[in-house]
């Protein structure tokens, strides 16, 4: 007979002693066997108790069964006294067996309920490590531990106080029962402190012997080592993320740095350039009194020249500053790309003087949805960067072709071509070639203000290139574009 493990202590008795009485009036009354017998039987169900309800109930049943053993099955029948003095040292020996079997049997039973309590805090450990590591992200891992740990370990709530950042974390009912000094001084402690009253839990989070915080849980709680081993966990899991913070502020700065090393070079050559050109200008004009009117227009048109640059560096700057922003309206209008084209070629009629340009437009390309001055520019800076890094006299090819999604819109140069290192640069703002850095002119914004562009339009672009036989700059644009939403 098996009953749930939650029946009362009196029906379980009870039942014991039901089966006793069964198993006796079987032998007795119907087998008529010997009492080794129904000693070995009684004996087996008393081992049987003591797997299934514990010890007290199976040495109540070792008791009955010794009880009904000698009063049915030892002479003389119907009596509590045994006539035989070796039955006394059976009946004794079954007795003593019985429970001993059973204190065995119950221990056995409770080291299993142990081992498998500990498997399941050993699974849930794991679990919960394995979670610690989904994110670098120093507060959304901090915001989200108290929750893992709440749905890990079925409590009813957590909180989690990192010294380093003076905060609090919370998660269930934990803001309610766990309050702020009381981790504040558990941070402070060396071993964990447990409150059966209120049902609260303090580990304290130690590096070495380094305190950083503390942990609180509250509810049912695991064993002091699985709470040793979340403490351990979690002070790990927060100096990684902060490491890996701080890491990536070092990698940042490193960046800043380098960036801003980039510009000062780029803008430091660029700027000096046409200031030099319109100091040298000016001084010539007010010095030398003795200058021709053709001398003079020279001058005059140099600064006019030498200014126009410096004045489209500036712009340069500041529109790149827009985009990173976002503070740039498009007016998305359908337009046909041979429009786009035509007014490109027009505007860098001067850029490309020294190059033939060619076009290989299907007509059967589909109108796009675009803002044709900021697209213009793309194609612009395309167009100017192929005339910059070719030699003079080579052709220009500007070409597209429409895929399943997208209109995709190519320049073509025979310049001097892009390594596979510097293909992963090319984009970024103020790079520029290192052979090229100071025998061409430009800030390295032009290709970045083209990609922040098109981007814009929900599009990409590209280049393929092959060293000493030219690039073939490609941005495509969609024919449903998405939009990317606006950083906040």
């Amino acid at each position: 007979m098996v009953l749930p493990h939650r029946t009362s202590p009196v029906v379980r008795y009870a039942a014991s002693a039901l089966v006793v009485a069964v198993i006796v009036w079987i032998y007795f009354s119907l087998l008529h066997v010997n009492h080794t017998t129904v000693a070995l039987t009684l004996l087996l169900y008393v081992l049987f108790i003591a797997g299934q309800w514990g010890l007290s109930n199976a040495i109540f049943t070792s008791v009955l069964s010794t009880l009904a053993l000698n009063f049915f099955f030892l002479p003389p029948i119907g009596k509590f006294t045994v006539a035989d003095p070796e039955n006394w040292v059976s009946l004794g020996a079954f007795l003593i067996t019985a429970i001993l079997s059973s204190r065995l049997s119950d221990r056995a039973r409770d080291e299993a309920k142990e081992a498998k309590s500990q498997r399941i805090e050993m699974e849930r450990l794991y679990d919960f490590s394995r979670q610690l590591l989904a994110t670098d992200n120093i507060l959304d891992l901090l915001n989200s531990i108290p929750q893992i740990i709440t749905a890990t370990f079925f409590i009813e709530g957590a909180a989690l106080l990192v010294t380093a950042r003076g905060r609090i974390y919370h998660s269930g009912r934990s803001s309610e029962r766990i309050g702020d000094e009381m981790l504040r001084a558990a941070s402070h402690e060396r071993d964990i402190q447990r409150n059966d009253e209120t049902g609260i839990t303090l580990i304290p989070l130690m590096m070495g012997v380094r305190p950083i915080g503390a942990l609180g849980i509250l509810g049912k709680r695991p064993s002091r080592q699985s709470l040793e081993a979340l403490g351990s966990m979690v002070a790990i899991a927060v100096e990684r993320a902060g490491a890996v913070e701080q890491l990536g502020k070092t990698e940042a700065a490193r960046e800043s740095e380098q960036i801003r090393s980039a510009l000062l070079d780029s803008v430091t050559h660029e700027l000096r350039t046409p200031l030099t050109s319109i100091m040298g200008a000016v001084s010539s004009l007010r010095s030398q009194l003795q200058l021709t009117e053709q001398e003079r227009n020279e001058l005059l048109a140099i600064i006019d020249e030498e200014s126009g640059r410096l004045n489209r560096l500036i712009e340069e700057a500041v529109e790149m500053a827009q985009l990173d922003a976002h503070e740039v309206q498009l007016d998305l209008q359908l337009h046909p790309i041979q429009e786009l084209v035509d007014l490109s070629v027009k505007n860098a009629q001067e850029v490309v003087a020294s190059h033939p340009i060619s076009v290989r437009l299907p007509n059967n390309l589909q109108p796009v949805l675009f803002d044709l001055r900021m697209i213009e520019k793309v194609l612009h800076h395309l167009l100017e960067n192929a005339a910059k890094y070719s030699l003079p006299g080579s052709p220009v090819c500007i070409s597209a072709e429409q895929t399943k999604d997208a209109v995709v819109v190519s320049v073509a140069d025979r310049g001097v071509g892009i390594g596979m290192l510097e293909k992963s640069f090319i984009f970024d703002k103020f790079y520029r070639g290192p052979g090229q850095r100071y025998k061409v002119h430009g800030t390295g914004m032009g290709l970045a203000i083209a990609k922040a562009i098109v981007e814009a339009h929900g599009g990409k672009i590209t280049v393929t290139s092959q060293v000493g036989h030219g690039s073939v700059f490609s941005f495509e644009l969609p024919l449903q574009p998405h939009m990317p939403e606006p950083s906040s």
